[in-house]
């Protein structure tokens, strides 16, 4: 398996789904609410379809893991972690700032990566054993060696408040210690731009797979890391994650850690 030619597969892919998505303009009675302050759209539902039908050549037999359920989940070797449209909120009100990620495991280990800003049409990607990358330049993540001098990116959760005072609590400790702090709307995108440096760090809760798996494995493959809240690698399906480069990792891992668990 030449996972550099599925990756290139998986890219153009993402970019003929992305301006499907981009020619579609969404109305108030367009939006479904799945659950409270869950939106999804058919833009949603039909990206995922095209996303599935168009993998399904790539690797035969292999399952899917997808937010909007359009096939059964079927544990296979080979699996699919996909977000048709990560920051579909951003996407309703015409905030350019989502994404399509892209992610594929072999026995629970994520090989490939893949993170189209739709609106920019730059894409982030990975796999096992290559480089990260942002439209076919190598990128990594940045060298910023201390919390003070650090650019941090969250995001809020929007169901599950019951962490939400020890959160803020925390917004406000890396906003007193850190340059600033953004909350843009997309996980996915927030990863990525660990990866590429834009970002320092990033760190959020009540998150699933498809939101972060093709983004943490970049993020790993530009040079940085990634854990759960406690230090520990169950950020795919623990529902919290911390990215960031390893010169600050510690100090930035250690803060959530204290915050979080009071």
């Amino acid at each position: 398996m030449n996972l550099e030619i599925i990756c290139n597969q998986v890219i153009s892919l993402s970019r003929s789904v992305g301006q499907f998505i981009q020619a579609e303009t969404i109305k108030i009675s367009d939006i479904e609410t799945k659950s409270k302050n869950s939106l999804v759209t058919y833009v949603d539902k039909t990206a995922e379809q095209k996303i599935v039908d168009g993998l399904i050549p790539f690797i035969s037999n292999a399952g899917f893991i997808t937010e909007e359920d359009t096939l059964d989940q079927i544990e296979n070797e080979y699996m699919w972690i996909i977000d048709p449209l990560d920051g579909t909120t951003n996407f309703i009100h015409g905030i350019p700032f989502y994404s399509i990620s892209i992610a594929l495991q072999r026995k629970n280990e994520t090989i490939l990566g893949v993170v189209l800003e739709v609106t920019s049409d730059e894409c982030f990607y990975a796999w096992e054993g290559s480089s990260a990358f942002l439209n076919e330049k190598k990128i990594q993540v940045s060298d910023t060696p201390t919390l003070a001098e650090s650019l941090l990116a969250t995001g809020f959760p929007y169901y599950d408040y019951n962490r939400v005072d020890n959160y803020l609590a925390l917004l406000k400790h890396f906003m007193q210690e850190t340059r600033g702090i953004r909350r843009m709307g997309s996980a996915a995108l927030d990863l990525a731009y660990v990866a590429c440096g834009r970002m320092d760090g990033f760190y959020e809760y009540s998150l699933n797979p498809w939101d972060v798996a093709a983004g943490a494995f970049i993020v790993q493959q530009a040079g940085g890391k990634v854990t759960d809240f406690n230090g520990g690698n169950d950020y795919l399906y623990g529902k919290e994650i911390v990215a960031g480069n390893s010169l600050l990792f510690s100090d930035f891992s250690d803060a959530i850690k204290e915050f979080m668990s009071r």
